[in-house]
């Protein structure tokens, strides 16, 4: 999916400044043999992995890591990155080689596609031809669907009687402090993010009632109901459940499939094409469910992203 936007120069900052090979923070993890078997093609090769800032997308930046040095290569943390044009900005100059990006945010931020394709399936493969001109090769969808959503606290719901976004969307209408929002900086403006759930709902809500927050803390502000009764959310989120939070329903189907997969440079993608049957297999088993457990971890439970990744390569059998 999803996050924050600054200005492009702190892309290339960060990158470098993240410089280091795998094992940052996991505490010197070793990788053994399991299914993923060494490449010989692959050996040494310092692929260059990234991902954007948020837990999601660390946890899913190790999980590459860990995966290529299986593989063989000696891949460079190139992670946490900030915002979601900084890190696409990163692949397509070259300053980092793949990174696992979601279906709808490619469509819609970076190939400004205003229609949603519903068929996830559709969706991808629509993103993988049309990004096969800006030199960027999709590979591996994950089922899961980490997308935007709006959700509120079980004791708003039942407060508001709000069930969809519609009925959210009437609400805003009708007494917009009782609407009040918390949004992250990144969805009040993107296309697919607040703008656009206004615009489908048929909606306005004043700027007294809409508080941008730093997305981590927009998920205890939904669940205590101050200052916001309703927020912006990733559905896939641990904290969801951590916060007793309820999804609103997306009755219009506003918002795009995200479905993560691995975005790598065509490059990098022709040069070693044995890098797909190394994450194939990994994004067939991300589903959902799989998913929202290990970004619980992180979020919630408070565990370092390297070794959620590393933990669960070796539960699946990619890693012994």
């Amino acid at each position: 999916m999803l996050q924050r936007t600054t200005a492009a120069v702190l892309a290339l900052v960060a990158v470098f400044a993240a410089g280091c090979t795998i094992g940052k923070d996991d505490a010197g993890t070793q990788v053994g043999a399991g299914s993923i078997k060494k490449i010989d093609a692959l050996s040494g090769a310092q692929i260059r992995v990234s991902s954007k800032e948020f837990d999601e997308q660390l946890l899913l930046g190790q999980i590459a890591l860990v995966a290529l040095q299986a593989a063989g290569a000696s891949p460079q943390d190139k992670t946490n990155i900030t915002g979601s044009s900084n890190v696409r900005q990163a692949l397509t100059s070259g300053a980092v080689d793949l990174y696992w990006e979601y279906t709808g945010t490619a469509w819609v931020s970076y190939l400004k596609q205003t229609t949603p394709i519903t068929d996830p399936q559709g969706q991808y493969d629509a993103v993988k031809k049309a990004d096969a001109a800006h030199g960027v090769t999709w590979w591996a969808r994950s089922p899961a669907n980490d997308t935007y959503a709006m959700a509120g606290s079980e004791a708003t719901l039942a407060k508001t009687g709000v069930k969809t976004i519609s009925d959210y969307a009437a609400l805003a209408k009708k007494d917009p402090a009782a609407a009040s929002t918390c949004i992250g900086p990144e969805f009040k403006s993107r296309d697919d993010g607040f703008p656009g759930v206004e615009k489908t709902y048929g909606f306005t809500l004043p700027e007294a009632q809409v508080h941008v927050l730093n997305d981590a803390v927009v998920y205890p502000s939904i669940g205590k109901g101050d200052p916001c009764a309703f927020g912006s959310v990733a559905s896939t989120d641990g904290r969801v459940a951590g916060q007793k939070l309820t999804v609103l329903d997306d009755d219009k189907h506003f918002f795009p499939t995200y479905n993560p997969a691995i975005s790598i440079a065509s490059a990098v993608a022709q040069k070693y094409p044995q890098l797909e049957q190394v994450f194939t297999p990994i994004a067939a088993k991300l589903d959902a469910a799989t998913l929202t457990d290990l970004n619980k971890k992180v979020s919630v439970d408070g565990q370092k992203p390297a070794t959620v990744a590393h933990d669960w390569l070796k539960t699946a059998g990619f890693i012994s």
